[in-house]
């Protein structure tokens, strides 16, 4: 799918050098394709920028040598003029790698210098390859020419930018405010399954209370003619509770059947969602915590509230795991027909004695001796079981005290994208 995108992509590009305007320098152009390749590039970030450039340059001699071939029978003559205009995708595709290697986020201002520079270098690459030394004039005049129109494609590639975040926003809101809707009704519909829940406290504490009662009397050998109507009463209770849980179960199963947003979500549309959280729970424990996110590819799946779950509850625990400032990388492969994410962080680290019980049920090492209250989040045991149950996947965790942990979950392909064999 991938493969046939960038394809598909680099088409476009060879498409778009149809436009183009004749510079004074023989079979020299100035073309629009300078402005989609790098919009191509700032649209999908997963993109290889020298691999796209390849893939551009050849598209663009393709299409020009065809289309000079429809209308002026010239495909050869065409094919071998165009050759150098490939370089200028691939000196263009290395260069923006370079940029892009050397700054994580490009924004949006950054991105029309990056344009410029890589627009002009390029340029004056395929100009050398053409007209050879007689570029560097005297006076510079054709290197003057050449970033004047590196600015001005930088600007157009701005503007189309600064269009494509506002349409994006707009759908982006759409959606929120769809999904917003059903959020308020099942959260309504929550209430009542709540209220349930809370009254049948009650009866369990009762219950609570009298077995511990029965088990004094037993032990004390107190009211022993007494104990089995007890007993018989706590069992009655136990079965009054299970009753009532059973259809607070079976509510919940309902309303996240039918109210549940269920179509998909793409996985860079989840992390967006995922940082804006995470970076409120970093503010709220006051912590200067910095996470890198890093992604292979984009991708498509309906089991985002799943995925959601387990890497939020896993980076929540990496920034517990932080006293004051650090760092945590949350890191996106595909290999091996398995998505990879790992997330590392330089906290606390666990020890080795508690390493082999962390996924055991109600194990925690986030205890405060103060309240005696445990803070587990999801826990580690239910983590794993969202992985094996609805992914088929698996959960590895690397660790050492002083200096870090890093947990690595493993997802066939076929499993989160639901991709068929």
């Amino acid at each position: 799918m991938k493969k046939r995108r960038i394809i598909l992509s680099a088409f476009i590009v060879g498409l778009s050098s149809l436009l183009y305007m004749d510079f004074y320098v023989k079979n020299f152009k100035f073309s629009f394709a300078a402005v989609i390749f790098p919009l191509i590039l700032y649209m999908y970030e997963e993109y290889n920028p020298i691999k796209f450039g390849i893939l551009s340059g050849f598209s663009l001699v393709l299409f020009r040598s065809i289309f000079y071939n429809i209308f002026y029978g010239q495909f050869i003559e065409t094919f071998i003029y165009s050759i150098p205009e490939n370089i200028f995708y691939i000196v263009y595709g290395l260069s923006f790698y370079l940029f892009k290697k050397s700054s994580y986020l490009i924004t949006h201002n950054k991105m029309f210098i990056i344009a410029a520079l890589s627009d002009t270098l390029s340029n004056i690459v395929e100009i050398y390859i053409r007209v050879g030394k007689n570029i560097f004039t005297f006076d510079f005049q054709i290197i003057r020419i050449l970033f004047l129109v590196g600015i001005i494609r930088a600007g157009l590639l701005w503007l189309m930018i600064l269009g494509y975040k506002y349409y994006k926003l707009i759908l982006v809101k759409e959606e929120h405010d769809r999904r917003y809707k059903n959020l308020i009704k099942l959260t309504s519909r929550l209430k009542t399954e709540i209220y349930w829940m809370e009254k049948n406290m009650i009866h369990i504490e009762k219950v609570m209370a009298n077995a511990y009662e029965l088990f004094s009397n037993i032990r004390e050998d107190k009211n022993r003619e007494d104990w089995s109507n007890v007993a018989l009463e706590i069992a009655k209770d136990i079965h009054e509770i299970k009753k009532e849980y059973e259809l607070v179960v079976m509510g919940i199963e309902d309303i996240m059947e039918s109210r549940l947003d269920n179509t998909g979500m793409y996985y860079s549309e989840l992390l967006d969602i995922l940082k804006e959280s995470l970076e409120r729970d970093i503010i709220k424990q006051n912590k200067e915590i910095k996470i890198r996110y890093e992604m292979e590819r984009d991708f498509y799946t309906e089991k985002h509230y799943y995925l959601m779950s387990i890497l939020r509850n896993i980076i929540t625990n990496a920034i517990d795991a932080i006293e004051d400032k650090g760092n945590i990388n949350v890191c996106h492969l595909v290999k091996n027909s398995h998505h990879q994410f790992i997330v590392k962080d330089d906290g606390c680290g666990i020890s080795g004695e508690d390493l082999p019980h962390i996924f055991l049920p109600g194990y925690s090492t986030k205890i405060d001796y103060s309240t005696g209250q445990v803070n587990r989040g999801l826990g580690l045991t239910i983590i794993e079981n969202l992985l094996k149950v609805h992914f088929k996947g698996q959960i590895q965790v690397e660790s050492e005290i002083g200096k870090g942990s890093t947990f690595k979950i493993f997802i066939p392909e076929k499993e989160l994208e639901g991709i068929r064999e």
